[in-house]
């Protein structure tokens, strides 16, 4: 399609796309996240879709576990719009239960397994659904809370649900070896299992679904204050969807099977649409992640597997890259390592390079925007320090604090608006209102800069810069240079307030072992750092507090320096 001058005018990073790579997405072409599953269930029945715990499921078999999640739910009175939520990591059920909630014409509402019984009820309580499908394994937070919630059903999933034989070792080695599944009191509680069992014989009946209609209520905001629930309509999932499509298929083999290696959480929503329904729409397959965490069966499983795409947080890189045995995994498949979540830092992009021969393609978004807004080109060779350029149908524009566009190369607010950007916040009109700009583009709170060839550089986000002096400290910055030492495997920076200068910067420290010095590491800084963003004090930790796709959570280690 042929760019007009004015429009690469406004839009700069237009003339960088890769070739064949629009301009503008047609968003008629698909709005809605049913319509998309039932084109490929129909268009790939005999292709792998799942693969957990080494048992491959089809998209004819998902489909068929989806339609008795559908059936039971209508059985029960789940009509459109209603809502149900999940709170699991990835096991086998999960896609199952999502597309049989989204079937009926229901709402997923995602919940953070790792949550305590107090954060699962807070947002139990504000999205209000009617079924919970919880993993057995955090059983024991709901009925810690159950007596408050006014949840028709719960519904107990196990993990070795739809793994036919092996899941019965699965789910005695998961209660008995790792004695992972406390005790809970749920009094009518249904196993998933049961419920499969009784949705037999019945049929799911066709409901129609628009993308104006809810798809899912995505909970974001929960580390930086009270969690909201992001209202994504069919319409922008499927825009994200088509949006990803695009950018990358000039660099797929359309008859090569995709396998992606899906470590990040579902319930997050870079898997869900970067790894889950970017592979759904292409007719690829999703290999199950249920435990990131542990690196050793993660390692063991990527030795073993043949797999094309790898999606994950600069945290998880960093975990990988000198683990033992990674040398030992032929890369040669690979299509694309892609990186998002939280800032990748250079040092571990270098690592990368060096371990596979192939540069991490790092991309930008938020639960708020379906989530991607801007990525880097598939085909860099090496990190480019920069999120890469908006991708179709999407504007960025940098605003100043009076909502002013700034000029190239100024910082300010990243503003973004395209058909991904949600339809606000649940039940909260007034954040909805404080989150969009008079000329309808989303603040999304990041400070950025935009290069003259129209890429995004992070800065880091608003809430999170330390004023010294009258002086901005951007802690990513810091935080970069800390880690490029080689005594230190991570790092994370925070403010304080100080008398004399408003904020000073403190440092929290991982070190790779035993022996590194605070005096060694501040002469490393002085080197590197003008005095006023100088650490002013550092703290040697074990480890540094994680959400659950492993971004640093700033907010707590600054509670424990007011602790």
């Amino acid at each position: 399609m042929q760019v007009s001058e004015q429009l690469l005018a406004a839009r700069p990073w237009l003339a960088h796309y890769p070739p064949g790579v629009p301009a503008e997405i047609d968003q008629n072409s698909c709005q809605n996240l049913v319509e998309i599953w039932r084109r490929s269930r129909d268009a790939y029945g005999a292709r792998v879709a799942l693969e957990s715990f080494g048992v491959r499921l089809t998209y004819a078999q998902l489909g068929h576990a989806a339609d008795r999640v559908t059936a039971w739910l209508q059985a029960k009175g789940f009509a459109k719009g209603d809502r149900a939520a999940i709170m699991s990591p990835n096991v086998m059920a999960y896609p199952a239960i999502l597309l049989g909630i989204l079937q009926a014409g229901g709402v997923v509402v995602n919940v953070n397994p790792l949550y305590t019984s107090r954060e699962l009820e807070l947002q139990i309580v504000d999205s209000t659904p009617r079924f919970l499908f919880v993993l057995e394994n955090f059983g024991a937070t709901v009925a810690a809370v159950v007596g408050r919630l006014k949840l028709e059903r719960i519904v107990l999933v196990a993990p070795g649900d739809l793994l036919g034989g092996k899941g019965v070792m699965v789910n005695l080695f998961s209660r008995l070896v790792k004695k992972a599944v406390p005790k809970a009191d749920l009094p009518g509680v249904l196993s998933f299992a049961a419920l499969l069992r009784e949705a037999k014989g019945l049929k799911p009946q066709p409901v129609t679904v628009t993308g104006d209609d809810m798809a899912v209520l995505q909970y974001t905001g929960g580390t930086t204050g009270s969690a909201k629930g992001a209202i994504l309509l069919h319409r922008n999932l499927a825009a994200n969807i088509e949006q990803n499509a695009g950018w990358f298929a000039p660099f797929l083999k359309p008859d090569q099977p995709s396998v992606s290696i899906t470590a990040l959480p579902l319930y997050h929503i870079f898997a869900m649409t970067a790894c889950f329904w970017f592979q759904i729409r292409r007719g690829g397959s999703c290999l199950l992640i249920a435990n990131p965490r542990d690196i050793h069966n993660l390692v063991k499983t990527l030795q073993k597997s043949h797999f094309t795409d790898f999606s994950g947080v600069n945290t998880l890189y960093n975990a990988l890259v000198d683990y033992p045995g990674m040398k030992t995994i032929d890369y040669r498949s690979v299509a694309t390592f892609a990186a998002g979540g939280m800032a990748l830092q250079p040092a571990v992009a270098r690592k990368w390079k060096q371990l596979t021969g192939k540069a991490i393609v790092e991309g930008y978004g938020l639960s708020e925007t379906s989530p991607v807004l801007c990525a880097n080109r598939p085909d860099i060779e090496e990190f480019t320090g920069t999120v890469g350029y908006p991708v179709s149908s999407t504007e960025i524009s940098i605003r100043d604090a009076a909502g002013e566009p700034v000029a190239i190369g100024e910082r300010g607010e990243i503003c973004a608006r395209g058909p991904q950007v949600m339809a606000g916040y649940w039940d909260r009109p007034l954040a909805t209102e404080a989150a969009m700009t008079k000329d309808g583009y989303f603040r999304t709170g990041d400070v950025g800069v935009m290069l003259p060839d129209g890429q995004i550089k992070i800065v880091d986000r608003l809430k999170d810069m330390i004023i010294v002096s009258g002086f901005n400290v951007y802690p990513n910055e810091v935080e970069e240079i800390l880690v490029e030492h080689p005594g230190v495997l991570e790092a994370a920076v925070v403010g304080r307030p100080f008398a004399a200068t408003g904020e000073e910067v403190i440092a929290f420290v991982v070190p790779r072992e035993a022996g590194l010095s605070e005096e060694d590491l501040r002469h490393f800084c002085r080197e590197r750092l003008t005095g006023y963003k100088m650490p002013r004090e550092i703290i040697f930790r074990d480890e540094l507090p994680k959400s659950n796709v492993g971004k640093v959570l700033r907010r707590q280690l600054k509670e424990t320096l007011g602790a």
